[in-house]
């Protein structure tokens, strides 16, 4: 079974949360929060700060707290997905666009009613956490749990299992 880790982060100002527009391989488009994989070796707030200033062009300062964790077993693929999302405690620079994986095509600070508009193409387990955490965010970590179904990314169903 292949794992893989990945690392997010929650970036916020007075414009809003930080979330990127990903084009996928299909060349579909789905919005997250910034970060990426967790290279070997790396720790996972290691990881996240060089994807962020890599996707972005933004530094941050630290990171404050582990706000949830994510994990989805993808059944047909063989495949389990592990993601922690962390909560920035300041950042800076500007945004400037150079994803060196030619993933990210857009980033933008959004308030919650866009960010609500543009996690509709996203998937389950990146959807529903944010949603949660924007209606009312938690200061204890949370865990999420997700099983996945089928091979194709635009058909798969995501069920979240236990609350």
């Amino acid at each position: 079974m292949r794992q893989w880790k990945v690392a997010g982060g929650l970036i916020t100002s007075d414009a809003g949360t930080l979330l990127v527009a990903n084009r996928r391989r299909d060349g579909s488009i789905d919005w997250t929060t910034p970060g990426g994989v967790v290279d070997e070796g790396e720790t996972p707030l290691v990881a996240l700060s060089r994807e962020v200033e890599e996707e972005t062009g933004l530094s941050v300062e630290r990171w404050s707290r582990l706000c949830w964790t994510t994990e989805v077993e993808f059944v047909d693929l063989e495949m389990h997905l592990e993601v922690e999302v962390h909560l920035a405690a300041g950042f800076g620079g500007s945004i400037v666009l150079d994803d060196p994986d030619g993933i990210v095509v857009e980033a933008r600070f959004l308030e919650p009613a866009a960010i609500d508009d543009r996690l509709r193409a996203s998937p389950a387990w990146v959807a529903e956490p944010m949603r949660e955490w924007m209606s009312a965010p938690w200061e204890q970590s949370r865990h999420f749990l997700y099983r996945a179904v089928g091979r194709d990314p635009a058909e798969m169903i995501a069920e979240r299992v236990g609350r």
